[in-house]
């Protein structure tokens, strides 16, 4: 139901865009300069772009996980710590009413975890080597609970859908430009020129970096729903303790990025670019709950 309705919503957006477009007569602008382009046609075409990279990589975020980060996934624990693991997953999925999700460990001598999967049910829940060395049980605890906050919120589909949109748009406004730049600037009257696809790519670039501060602007806001959902499962003290342990910690080394956006901790960045809020900000909050 939350993809059909996010599916729903953004047919609704192309719609509109395309009513935008005719009532300001992009069309016929263009037009008139020698850009003839469908603009809908255009849209249509970016948008199945946009959105099958995003499905197709929500589909093989769990594989992808396993093979970027190494991680093991326990099915029959064989330790004391395993165990304990699995109890403590299966406990908080239960109170944030979602299937058990796969449990896994991943070496990293830095104190990281993170969620993926493409539905609340069907989910991969990893924690690093050093977060279990580093970390007291409760603190981990609340970190399971902020990773089961992130998959019972939806997040890793609504993320998807949300790259997916601004692809659309990326790749439907890089095209226009490539377009005007090879047709009215350098005057190309045949196919493409060397122009639309040297401008095309440049404009791709730069509307994907303006682009990324969207998607780490909606990331860092769920990162607070994540931290009062941990909270929720598993007790605000908890949830706070575990990330002062992380400011405590050094800096960790960077996950790949399709997991950066999922895990409990991320490097360093401009405050643009950050997929994480400063832990202070996050730690304030919860102190406000």
């Amino acid at each position: 139901m939350r993809i059909l309705l996010f599916l729903l919503t953004n047919a609704a957006v192309l719609l509109l865009i395309s009513i935008i477009f005719r009532f300001l007569g992009l069309g016929d602008m263009l037009n008139q300069n020698g850009v003839n382009l469908n603009l809908d046609s255009l849209l249509l075409f970016s948008a199945a772009i946009g959105m099958s990279g995003s499905f197709i990589s929500l589909l093989m975020s769990k594989w992808m996980a396993k093979s970027s980060m190494g991680v093991y996934v326990i099915e029959q624990p064989s330790n004391a710590t395993e165990q304990w693991l699995l109890e403590s997953v299966r406990r908080l999925a239960l109170g944030a009413g979602i299937g058990m999700p796969e449990v896994g460990i991943f070496e990293s001598p830095d104190p990281n975890a993170f969620a993926t999967g493409f539905s609340k049910n069907n989910a991969l829940v990893a924690v690093s080597t050093g977060l279990m060395q580093h970390m007291s049980a409760d603190e981990v605890e609340a970190v399971l609970g902020h990773e089961i906050s992130h998959v019972a919120n939806g997040d890793m589909v609504t993320l998807g859908l949300l790259q997916g949109v601004v692809n659309t748009f990326v790749i439907f406004f890089a095209r226009i430009i490539g377009f005007f730049v090879d047709r009215v600037l350098l005057r190309n009257e045949r196919g493409y020129g060397m122009g639309y696809f040297i401008t095309q790519m440049v404009a791709q670039i730069v509307l994907s970096i303006l682009a990324s501060m969207i998607v780490m602007w909606f990331s860092r806001y769920r990162e607070f729903r994540a931290d009062a959902g941990g909270a929720h499962l598993a007790g605000r003290q908890k949830m706070i303790g575990a990330l002062r342990a992380l400011q405590r910690a050094h800096d960790p080394e960077p996950l790949p990025d399709e997991m950066a956006a999922l895990c409990i901790n991320s490097g360093g960045a401009s405050r643009l670019f950050m997929s994480h809020p400063p832990l202070e900000e996050r730690i304030a909050a919860l102190q406000k709950l």
